[in-house]
């Protein structure tokens, strides 16, 4: 854990408007003050990202959620009841007087209220645990979300600061829901697949989440190409790895990520993480390993299609996404 004293000076620098870098159970956050525009529009230069893709707003536990969404339904509460703290954002409708700028201009918002502890301190202690902390992942736009402190570090150097903070546990970015739409007659919706899954949430609201509609609100994380590594990443079987390296030279190192070797020689395996929990929690910590490690391609054994392993293919999916074509 920070001391408290790194603890206040990063409450103090969000007051003041500044970016704070700090732990989630899913990745780091990159902090600011959500009710002031002139910071959260501090966290869209820093990142690179496009002023109409919102940001999650994060919330401490027993926030008032009043103060944020002009309309909080019963599904959500039973929601909040069953998840919160935790890895699930909620899509609700913005309250008027919340500024447009955190939601990209949408009349939704993102909420959240996280488990991780120095994210709970840091909470508690900003505007003394009456604000709200807009933060997406602390890393540049479009790029791999960070899990570690250095991660951040990497991506911003001196410019943000820093909370450490071990315990990033889920390492995938949280499932969104949309109930934003309810008294129309629309979700929920699952707009991001994460560690709560469809199943969990059919439990407590008696009803799946529905898939994506045209019409659903923009949200984190969800654009077709995301998370990607700056090494291109493909997804390939292992009797497709022969003719995908074809066009490489045979001194090429190319990784392979799978649970086995690969005929192919040029390949070096690498052990892919067994399980969908263990794989989602070292997938970002890989990939920028990977990153630094020489090879000019990644190949990545497709997951399979069963619904526990649907965050962790969302986000694979999406990596290879910015290299297809």
């Amino acid at each position: 854990m920070p001391t408290a004293a790194e603890l206040d000076e990063a409450a103090r620098l969000l007051e003041a408007g500044q970016l704070v870098a700090f732990p989630t159970e899913t990745v780091y956050g990159l902090g600011a003050d959500a009710e002031n525009p002139e910071a959260v529009a501090r966290i869209f230069a820093a990142k690179g990202r496009p002023s109409n893709h919102p940001i999650i707003v994060h919330v401490v536990d027993g926030a008032d959620i009043g103060h944020w969404a002009d309309d909080v339904p019963e599904a959500a509460q039973r929601l909040i009841d069953a998840f919160w703290p935790g890895p699930l954002t909620l899509i609700l409708k913005r309250a008027p007087h919340i500024p447009a700028d955190v939601a990209g201009g949408q009349d939704s918002i993102g909420l959240r209220c996280p488990l991780h502890p120095v994210a709970q301190a840091l909470l508690s202690r900003f505007k003394r645990g009456r604000g709200g902390i807009a933060a997406p992942s602390a890393n540049k736009f479009g790029q791999v979300s960070p899990t570690t402190a250095q991660h951040v570090r990497e991506e911003f150097g001196d410019s943000v600061y820093v909370l450490e903070g071990d315990g990033v546990e889920v390492g995938i970015e949280s499932t969104i829901v949309d109930l934003s739409r309810l008294d129309q007659g629309i979700g929920p919706v699952l707009l991001r697949p994460g560690a709560i899954t469809p199943a969990m949430m059919a439990d407590v609201l008696g009803v799946a989440p529905m898939a994506p509609d045209a019409a659903a609100p923009r949200a984190s994380g969800t654009l077709k190409a995301h998370y990607a590594p700056r090494t291109p990443l493909f997804l390939r079987r292992a009797e497709e790895l022969t003719a995908a390296l074809a066009d490489l030279p045979a001194d090429a190192r190319v990784a392979w990520v799978a649970g086995a070797p690969a005929a192919d020689r040029r390949c070096i395996w690498i052990q892919a993480p067994d399980g969908p929990t263990a794989y989602a929690r070292e997938l970002y910590r890989l990939l920028r390993r990977l990153d630094k490690e020489g090879f000019v391609r990644l190949y990545v054994e497709p997951l399979p299609q069963t619904p526990e392993w649907a965050g962790v293919r969302d986000r694979l999916n999406r990596a290879a996404a910015a290299f297809a074509g």
